[in-house]
């Protein structure tokens, strides 16, 4: 009922409750008689009824608009928090960027910053930048980097490699380490891949040596790589130990990636081990996606269903879709109840490629918010049957929100023959308004035809 009805309908029960009650005091001949008391006591009632009700509702509006801004300020406190998570990880990953390019002093700089910024990699960053400190020579300012690191972080992972780095700092012969002498890394790495050929056993204890040494990010990473190729089972086990985080975060959860490429039963125990013990989320994140790349259906389903961490949870839901875990995702959307995480699903739908369950959450799910999101993410997906279900939906829906997004669809899809369509024929302006617009956008042959059609009328 619009506003408009409303006050309509009002005015007519207000005027019809005032002649009902002139009606027994109206005079045939000498006109109206004084108004009995008793009426207009009820009248005054009746106002004061009114009253209360449009108060109720004022305060039920306002209650409304309350919670709406309270879950606004919330939304854009997530989204604060989410763009400093990622403001850090990118001047960590310029960071190691920099170390790779022999960039040393752009790396001491990134790290620093990185570092003050008190985040969740500090402890990181103070290995790096002392590293990098140590690379350009600066080995006094790379022991005080590694005191700092030891003394405000004591229980961190990354103290085993400072331990080593400190070592190879203090024994240093006074020589700064020139970018040059990472050549003798890249020949020490082709000698080991070489023996690792060749099927010694000496290969093995060289690469622990490596990823447990103070050698460079990139060393260590390669020599991870060069562990994994091989496929043995002495391999899987020093990746199983690694990824059980006997080395810094960062090695871990390249294991963690590199036992889910691996492959088998036993890498797959092992990072369900890994998952169950851990309490890092990134290197659950990781074991996540290492399950995905596994197809590892029965542990992303276990994650999705019982994880405590919401964001855990939202990863293992987006992997299932990945896995085309459809028959899982249709289990946890109707035993969710949370709007958020049921919206999570559909997106997981859409990985999957499933249309038919995007069609029926759009079709005949109560939630408009969790309709549209149904509709969004079948706009994605451009198939004969996606096309026909949001026609269909246009076709008999009422509410005007879930049209438009019926339109955005469209717009998604490349659809420009049903925009055309639907702005021929549909009598709401707003929404062939929307849907013009949207053609103006798609320099389509349809949609061009139409706007010249427009313009000549």
């Amino acid at each position: 009922m619009t506003i408009g009805n409303s006050v309509g309908k009002t005015g007519a029960a207000w005027f019809a409750i005032v002649a009902l009650l002139l009606a027994p005091v109206v005079s045939r001949s000498r006109g109206f008689k004084a108004f009995p008391s008793r009426s207009a006591d009820f009248l005054q009632d009746a106002q004061d009824a009114l009253e209360k009700e449009q108060e109720k509702r004022d305060r039920e509006q306002e209650a409304r608009d309350r919670e709406e801004e309270k879950r606004e300020r919330e939304q854009e406190a997530r989204e604060r928090v989410q763009e400093k998570i990622e403001r850090l990880q990118e001047l960590y990953d310029d960071g190691r960027e920099d170390l790779d390019e022999d960039r040393y002093d752009r790396a001491v700089d990134k790290f620093q910053q990185l570092a003050e910024m008190n985040g969740p990699q500090t402890d990181a960053a103070l290995y790096w930048k002392a590293y990098a400190e140590n690379r350009l020579g600066r080995r006094d300012s790379a022991l005080a980097t590694i005191a700092d690191l030891k003394r405000r972080f004591p229980q961190s992972r990354w103290q085993k490699d400072a331990g080593a780095l400190e070592i190879e700092v203090k024994q240093s012969t006074g020589q700064a380490v020139k970018p040059a002498d990472q050549s003798d890394e890249e020949l020490k790495m082709l000698a080991i891949q070489g023996l690792m050929n060749s099927g010694s056993e000496a290969a093995m204890p060289l690469l622990e040596k490596v990823i447990n040494g103070s050698g460079s990010p990139r060393e260590k990473s390669k020599a991870l790589f060069v562990l994994a190729q091989s496929g043995s089972p002495q391999a899987r086990e020093i990746l199983g130990k690694i990824a059980r985080g006997q080395s810094n975060p960062e090695l871990q959860r390249k294991a963690v990636e590199y036992l889910g490429l691996f492959g088998g039963a036993e890498a797959r125990k092992t990072l369900g081990e890994v998952y169950a013990s851990s309490s890092d989320a990134s290197v659950k994140h990781a074991i996540l996606r290492s399950y995905m790349i596994g197809g590892d259906h029965e542990r992303l389903f276990a994650a999705a269903k019982s994880e405590k961490d919401e964001s855990l949870r939202r990863e293992a839901i987006r992997q299932l879709g990945l896995v085309h875990g459809t028959g899982e995702l249709e289990q946890l959307y109707q035993a969710e109840s949370s709007t958020d995480l049921r919206r999570e699903i559909l997106q997981a739908f859409f990985l999957a490629g499933d249309s038919g369950k995007l069609v029926q959450a759009a079709q005949g799910e109560k939630d408009p918010e969790l309709r549209r999101a149904a509709i969004r993410n079948l706009g994605l997906i451009r198939s004969d049957d996606s096309g026909k279900a949001l026609q269909e939906i246009y076709g008999k829906e009422t509410d005007h929100a879930v049209k438009a997004e019926v339109l955005n669809a469209y717009f998604l899809q490349g659809n420009a023959k049903a925009l055309v369509a639907i702005a021929r024929s549909e009598k709401d302006p707003e929404l062939k308004k929307t849907a013009v617009s949207k053609l103006t956008l798609m320099h389509s042959k349809e949609g061009t035809d139409y706007l010249m059609e427009l313009l000549q009328k």
